[in-house]
C-alpha cells in the first residue's frame, strides 16, 4: 500500500497505531522526548540579540520570547473562536 492509496481517515489510523507502538515500547518517555524540548528552547535562545553575552539574561530575554510565542498562539485561538461563533450566528 502506497501513500498515494490511502485515505486520509486511515492515514490517521496508521499514525495513531504507530504512535500506540512507539509509546508501548518507550521506558522513560521524557528522556526520549528530551531533544525536542530542548530544540524548542534553544528556538527562543537563537532569537536573543548576540550582543547580549551574559547568560543569565540570555535566558532571561528567551524566557520572555517564549512567553510572547505563547500569547501570540493565545491571541490567534482567540480569535480563531471569535470567527467560528460569528460565523454560527
Amino acid at each position: 500500500m502506497t501513500r498515494d492509496d490511502t485515505s486520509p481517515t486511515e492515514r490517521i489510523l496508521i499514525a495513531r497505531i504507530a504512535a500506540a507502538e512507539r509509546w508501548g515500547r518507550t521506558v522513560d518517555r521524557t528522556a526520549a522526548t528530551e531533544p525536542a524540548r530542548k530544540a524548542f528552547r534553544d528556538r527562543f535562545e537563537a532569537q536573543v540579540p548576540p550582543e547580549v553575552t551574559d547568560p543569565d539574561r540570555r535566558a532571561e530575554m528567551a524566557e520572555h520570547l517564549r512567553r510572547a510565542f505563547y500569547q501570540r498562539l493565545a491571541l490567534k485561538s482567540a480569535q480563531a473562536r471569535r470567527n467560528r461563533k460569528g460565523k454560527a450566528a
